[in-house]
């Protein structure tokens, strides 16, 4: 098995797209066993041929979306328990951050 770099994922938005994306590929995946079932009964050997082939391919995709989907997970508890441990050692950082984010997108909403 080959070992790849795995991008950081960030605490803020990415979690949520990532989980979205995980989502969307899991809808791909079954939307593609659909399709492979129901060609199941139009025949010919180059017909049969690419649904041994898409099969394979699912069967591939299926397995690293379970891997992407651990990878998530466990990325997002690491973010929360760092998150968790910065704001117990730095209690008042941690509020003018947040003020400071809340009050831009007060800004930023107000501006619509």
């Amino acid at each position: 098995m080959t070992s790849h770099k795995t991008p950081s994922i960030s605490t803020e938005h990415e979690p949520h797209a990532s989980q979205q994306l995980v989502d969307d590929f899991k809808a791909l995946i079954a939307d593609a066993e659909a399709l492979i079932k129901v060609s199941a009964e139009h025949g010919g050997e180059a017909m049969h041929s690419v649904r041994v082939k898409a099969q394979e391919t699912l069967s591939t995709a299926k397995e690293s979306l379970s891997e992407a989907q651990g990878l998530i997970s466990e990325k997002a508890k690491e973010a929360a328990q760092e998150a968790d441990v910065f704001v117990h050692e730095k209690p008042w950082q941690a509020v003018g951050i947040a003020a400071s984010a809340g009050l831009l997108i007060g800004l930023l909403i107000s501006r619509r």
